[in-house]
């Protein structure tokens, strides 16, 4: 598990998600790196235990490197080595029990 990864299943409960920094972009490049930021949007999150899981395998794709997960808002932020596919991105949201809708607008 990431430091993000982490920090975002410390920071809900089931009683109270938490709110949301995320601003929708998506396939992002971080400046001076070969990272890749994408923001999906993930069905069916309602609490911090949700962000979990789906971070948890999120976070076992080959070459992702941190995941954020919000549970108010359904956004996931993936940063990953390279591109991700959305087929793998979905196989692992579906593993964890919850839905991908697609990249976030």
């Amino acid at each position: 598990m990431t430091a993000e990864t982490e920090t975002a299943q410390s920071t809900g409960s089931c009683c109270s998600p938490t709110g949301s920094c995320h601003d929708g972009a998506a396939d992002v490049r971080i400046e001076g790196t070969d990272a890749v930021t994408a923001v999906y949007e993930v069905k069916g999150m309602t609490c911090g235990h949700c962000e979990g899981a789906v971070s948890e395998e999120i976070s076992a794709l080959a070459g992702v490197t941190s995941v954020a997960a919000v549970a108010a808002t359904g956004l996931v932020t993936v940063t990953s080595k390279a591109p991700l596919t959305e087929d793998a991105v979905r196989a692992a949201v579906d593993e964890a029990g919850y839905e991908l809708l697609g990249p976030a607008a």
